[in-house]
């Protein structure tokens, strides 16, 4: 039997394989609202036989947008608006999660496909929020450092967003706390120059973190699973590694997160990343022998039998997929077709499975 294609449950959601669609940003939301194209891009993904569709990165306020084209989740009409999307995403088996996320001093940039670097106020555009006032690289935007009152509001709208993904209809969220947003700024020296109880050692540099962790457990229903995204590493001397890593895994188990997310990178622009099949594999797997709880490992896994094997041999408990899954929205229905196992096809495709 594949592993990949058994079920897997976390609290009292069960999904129905261990194929995830990785969060990606589409840019294409209207005032953090989705649109037509995030209906059709998740959704199609969910009838693609996926065990878990996940929502892009989705800012808790307006300030903490990438872009300002991204999604959010900053007020109640933004929940009644996934409601559609996640009723369908539902509907095919499939369990909707969100990905919670504060932009922190990569706020207010452009999107890819309109070159890099900041957004001007006459076009939308406003000054970010960080740990201390150091930009991401040149032609970014300058951020402020956050104070007190800062800190408690953006608690604060992590947690209300928690509280309006349940009402969305959303199963699962995960905090963003990688690639070199808010969260993971706080964790990495290179990004992090505070003096006071947020800045310094290792224990100070988490606290805020995990301050937004139980903020969010506390808002979201105790029946769904917490995940929590990090960058493992920085790929940069002196920044974030797997060991500071391993100690904020044991930390987030004992709040409460249920799977941690191992990705890597993101801090700083042209870290020496070893980009390769499976190259963030390992950290998943140190961080789940480690810490003793379940992880999920992303990056570069595009083989049937690559993704068979990380889960059979215990290195994670699930992959997360990304840029395969935007070149072939149903990968887990030729992936379960070439390992053997039982697709999970919609009967409306059933004409076309090649049994």
């Amino acid at each position: 039997m594949s592993v990949l294609f058994s079920p897997l449950k976390l609290r009292e959601v069960t999904f129905r394989n261990r194929v995830f669609v990785s969060p990606m940003c589409q840019y294409s939301s209207r005032d953090g609202l989705p649109t037509d194209w995030h209906l059709v891009h998740l959704g199609s993904r969910a009838v693609g036989g996926a065990g878990l569709v996940m929502v892009e990165a989705t800012a808790v306020s307006p300030e903490g947008r990438i872009s300002p084209d991204d999604s959010g989740m900053w007020s109640d009409g933004h929940a009644q608006a996934f409601r559609r999307i996640t009723s369908f995403i539902r509907e095919q088996g499939c369990v909707p999660g969100v990905q919670l996320a504060h932009a922190g001093r990569k706020a207010s940039t452009s999107p890819p496909w309109r070159g890099e670097g900041a957004v001007p106020p006459e076009l939308g555009g406003w000054q970010p929020v960080s740990p201390g006032p150091i930009p991401f690289a040149d032609g970014y935007p300058r951020p402020r450092g956050m104070t007190p009152a800062d800190l408690a509001a953006v608690r604060g709208q992590f947690a209300a967003a928690a509280g309006r993904a349940a009402e969305a209809g959303f199963e699962v969220v995960e905090i963003h706390m990688a690639h070199g947003y808010l969260l993971h700024e706080f964790l990495s020296p290179l990004a992090n120059p505070r003096t006071d109880g947020y800045g310094g050692a290792l224990e100070n540099r988490m606290r805020f973190p995990l301050e937004v962790v139980r903020a969010v457990r506390g808002a979201w229903p105790d029946r769904f699973p917490l995940f929590v995204r990090i960058s493992a590493t920085d790929w940069a001397e002196g920044g974030w590694d797997l060991a500071g890593s391993l100690e904020l895994a044991r930390r987030l188990k004992e709040i409460g997160v249920d799977l941690v997310d191992c990705s890597s990178g993101g801090l700083v622009p042209k870290a020496p990343v070893p980009v390769g099949p499976g190259y963030q594999t390992p950290f998943a797997a140190a961080v789940r022998r480690e810490v003793g709880i379940a992880t999920g490992a992303v990056g570069m896994i595009t083989e049937p039998a690559q993704a068979e094997q990380i889960v059979a041999t215990g290195q994670a408990d699930v992959v997360l997929l990304a840029r395969e899954m935007l070149r072939d929205p149903y990968w887990p229905l030729r992936a379960a077709r070439a390992l053997g196992a039982e697709g999970p096809w919609p009967v409306q495709y059933l004409r076309g499975n090649p049994r």
